[in-house]
């Protein structure tokens, strides 16, 4: 077995290791969450089953970044304990070679991450969305709230009439210009999903001219292709999480509810997540150069702060950015870019 190939085999498995315990926690906490609700609906065992195969993926994409750092300090400080890297730079293999020869461990999970987040969790989301309104107990009695939105430069007020989101029912539409001032008012008794696109029932017309106010009405009229019955779903369920399909999608005119610079940051954090891992690695790689016999341990618990500290800015970059307070380019890009320079530079340092 050639050096390189025991690092990767020793990264993997401590890093797998950590995922799969990463991932069992999360697991654990949210099924003690739903359980009973599950069970409630008579769902069953097979219920419970179903619901934690479909969170998988999303518990995933969220341990990867901690399951990085977790594995890595473990599998360098084992190779400092053993002082394996003492005797591999002795040979003259740099600690520099020792993070390169680790490094596609975590770029593997990077891209399983990112093949996640873009494509197996929206679809695996999509799926619960739909079991979870479909299981849910009919109470004629409820008054379902209505929902608003926007489409475009319209701002949608309704609500879901059905349970698979192709309809709606007491239809308000608000008509902008380029400004945003007013220029019409739509009402409609309902609005359904035919064909890939919704048509009106009976709407009923308000324009605002100059001086006046001129009103029509038509039996029916199409309406908009920009708005999908899963959309409808997802508000009448009260989601909060937006995939990078649907945030590409909003940006460009389809259903919105937040501002323009929260999407904006949404698509920017869909390429840089995955960087996390990459980063994660490289925050832990200084814990290969720790001497237990001089206080090495102190390094390690160092290189897992630097870690966390990292998930805090890259949170608070990321809030920024969807509030509109730092550019969304600069709230996806910064932690990483920070946490990469300083981790590179440290790592120089104790190479000397």
């Amino acid at each position: 077995m050639t050096l390189s190939t025991y690092l990767l085999k020793l990264m993997a498995t401590r890093i797998l290791t950590a995922l799969l315990v990463l991932v069992g926690i999360l697991q654990i906490l949210d099924l003690l969450d739903v359980t009973t609700d599950i069970l409630d609906r008579d769902l069953g065992a097979a219920g419970v089953g179903y619901y934690a195969l479909l969170r998988l993926p999303r518990l995933i994409e969220q341990a990867a970044p901690l399951a990085v750092l977790a594995g890595s300090l473990f599998a360098f400080g084992k190779l400092a304990s053993d002082s394996a890297v003492t005797a591999m730079r002795s040979t003259g293999i740099s600690a520099y070679r020792v993070t390169l020869m680790a490094i596609p461990a975590a770029l593997a999970i990077a891209l399983a991450q990112l093949a996640i987040g873009m494509v197996i969790a929206p679809n695996t989301d999509a799926r619960l969305g739909v079991w979870w309104q479909a299981s849910t107990p009919k109470d004629p009695a409820k008054i379902v709230d209505p929902v608003t939105f926007r489409v475009g430069d319209e701002i949608v007020v309704a609500v879901p009439r059905d349970p698979d989101g192709s309809g709606l029912e007491k239809v308000t539409i608000y008509r902008r210009d380029q400004a945003g001032r007013l220029v019409q008012r739509t009402t409609a008794q309902a609005a359904i999903y035919e064909n890939g696109q919704w048509r009106l029932i009976e709407p009923r017309f308000e324009t605002l001219g100059a001086t006046n106010i001129s009103e029509s009405g038509a039996r029916s009229q199409t309406w908009t292709e920009n708005l999908t019955p899963g959309d409808i779903r997802t508000l009448a369920m009260g989601e909060t999480s937006v995939t990078p399909a649907e945030a590409s999608r909003a940006l460009a005119g389809g259903l919105s509810v937040r501002p323009r610079t929260f999407y904006d940051t949404q698509v920017q954090r869909a390429w840089a997540a995955p960087i996390a891992c990459m980063v994660m690695m490289l925050l832990a790689a200084p814990a290969a150069l720790a001497n237990f016999r001089g206080g090495g341990a102190t390094l390690i618990i160092q290189c897992l702060a630097a870690g966390l500290l990292f998930l805090v800015f890259d949170g608070a970059f990321t809030a920024l950015g969807e509030n509109g307070a730092a550019p969304p380019i600069l709230a996806a890009w910064a932690a990483p870019a920070i946490f990469s320079a300083l981790a590179v530079t440290v790592l120089l340092y104790l190479e000397g």
